[in-house]
């Protein structure tokens, strides 16, 4: 049987973090962490990915990002 294996990542060290799209979409494949989103407790409940090749940003929920399906830590 096999299992996916997440990523194990503290949210509170997101930021500038790189990450590459498993599957690029519009060219987009390479992302940089530019912003958290924090709650009224100082929880990180999202993040803003930018895209490297042309700036586009994207708010996401950071737990997306410990799908190793979808996201790879790093540029790669």
């Amino acid at each position: 049987m096999s299992r996916v294996i997440q990523y194990k990542i503290n949210p509170n060290k997101l930021l500038l973090s790189k990450w590459t799209a498993v599957k690029p979409h519009n060219k987009e494949k390479h992302f940089l962490v530019n912003c958290l989103i924090k709650n009224e407790e100082q929880i990180v409940v999202a993040c803003v990915l930018e895209a490297v090749i042309n700036h586009q940003e994207y708010e996401i929920d950071w737990r997306l990002l410990k799908e190793p399906s979808v996201w790879l830590l790093g540029w790669q």
